[in-house]
């Protein structure tokens, strides 16, 4: 009977210990001594007004550069991240064929020559002199020889004619009209005889002059030919076609590359360019020439300076943003292609934002959100804020904060929400 009337005391006495458990926390916070501590103002400040998006830095220009034949590669001279000149050699192919091409090339321009320069000596022709028969001896001979006939039988025509004058009134016999008349037909005859004679050489020099012009026909193909092999050889040559440097070079030397086989990316980064989607909606804001900054993460919180130097069009209509492009000085290339970065777009005016000590401001592990202790009637509310950028020893408040109020800036690792503080010292 005693046992059973022990057991609702025993248990009783469990529910008030329990309950003195419970409460004694926060007895003890009210009974806590406050802390003597720092604060600080929250302040407000003017910032320009910016359009924050991501994006990546690409090279300002890059090649993948290829060899316009086939081949075997015989050399690769350049390694990744070596800078290279424009028209450096980057790599050579197997030229033997190519150099036996142009060896035969060159054997059928010296014939091409000979050729040419022994037509031309046939008429006497000086190369880049116009064509005049006329200057050749035999043509110039037989020409002389047409006109001089020519004269003897206009000559020989006007005896004939004075002769048979004079036979008709009976000036002169019979026989010296005939002989007149014989005298014309033979200067005739030479006439004629010359003239076919001088139209065989004209004929003559005229063939000679299609054999120069045939002749100076095949030196041209011969000289195409002769480029074509030229160009074969120096095709064996991969070149830089610009100052940079080979970011990629996914072949060695044995290799059997196909025609346009990527040899070698070059990449120039003197100057880089930035590529951000923007929203649509702020299409009207940006321009040309609007300053840009960037960071990231390779250098924490230093900002590059660029500007907007092309905005495309077209608006994408899957993410509804348009796509703008800053382009960034990168002379001692710490930038590099392909780096993730934050891209601030500074517009023109400003705005008032809410700016809190940095030291006031913890970081919660769990969840990685930023909190700050508020001093209210003597005590510290713990209240979680959203941050944007760090700088000067400040964090800039984008919510939880109204500027107004004034912050716990040191003791934090003892404070809880509803401590009782201090004021000790104000910080400026």
């Amino acid at each position: 009977m005693k046992s059973v009337l022990a057991i609702p005391v025993l248990f009783a006495l469990l529910l008030g210990a329990c309950g003195r458990s419970k409460d004694m926390p926060v007895a003890q916070a009210a009974a806590a001594q406050p802390l003597n501590v720092t604060v600080a103002p929250v302040t407000m400040r003017e910032v320009p007004v910016t359009i924050d998006e991501t994006g990546s830095f690409i090279a300002d220009e890059a090649s993948d550069v290829a060899p316009p034949v086939a081949g075997r590669i015989v050399a690769t001279p350049v390694d990744v991240g070596a800078h290279v000149q424009q028209g450096q050699v980057i790599a050579r192919l197997d030229s033997r064929d190519a150099e036996l091409k142009l060896q035969q090339a060159r054997a059928a321009m010296a014939e091409a020559q000979a050729a040419l320069r022994q037509a031309q000596s046939r008429i006497g022709l000086q190369a880049g002199q116009p064509f005049d028969p006329a200057r050749l001896p035999e043509v110039a001979a037989a020409q002389a020889m047409y006109q001089s006939a020519d004269a003897q039988a206009k000559l020989a025509e006007a005896d004939a004619r004075r002769y048979a004058n004079l036979a008709a009134t009976g000036d002169v016999s019979r026989s010296s009209f005939e002989r007149g008349r014989t005298q014309l037909e033979t200067a005739r005859a030479q006439a004629n005889s010359a003239r076919q004679q001088y139209e065989a050489a004209l004929n003559t020099a005229r063939q000679s002059y299609q054999v120069v012009s045939g002749s100076a026909a095949g030196l041209a193909a011969v000289q195409a030919q002769l480029a074509m092999a030229e160009k074969g050889v120096a095709d064996t040559v991969i070149r830089a076609p610009f100052a940079g440097y080979v970011s990629a070079r996914p072949v060695a030397a044995g290799e059997y590359v196909a025609l346009n086989t990527k040899i070698a990316t070059i990449v120039r980064t003197r100057w880089l360019k930035l590529q951000l989607q923007v929203p649509e909606n702020r299409a009207a804001q940006v321009k040309l020439g609007m300053p840009v900054l960037a960071r990231v993460a390779a250098y924490g919180d230093r900002e590059f300076s660029g500007k907007v130097t092309a905005i495309n069009p077209a608006i994408d209509p899957n993410s509804r943003a348009f796509t703008l492009e800053a382009r960034f000085e990168n002379p001692r290339m710490e930038l590099k292609p392909g780096m993730f970065a934050t891209g601030r777009v500074v517009l023109p005016g400003g705005e008032q934002a809410v700016f809190a000590p940095a030291r006031a401001v913890l970081t919660e592990g769990g969840t990685n959100s930023s909190q700050v202790y508020v001093v209210e009637n003597g005590r510290a509310r713990l209240r979680v804020i959203q941050v944007s950028e760090r700088a000067s020893g400040l964090v800039r408040v984008i919510s939880g904060l109204t500027g107004r109020e004034r912050l716990v800036v040191d003791h934090l690792a003892e404070l809880f929400d509803g401590a009782p503080i201090r004021v000790a010292r104000q910080a400026s």
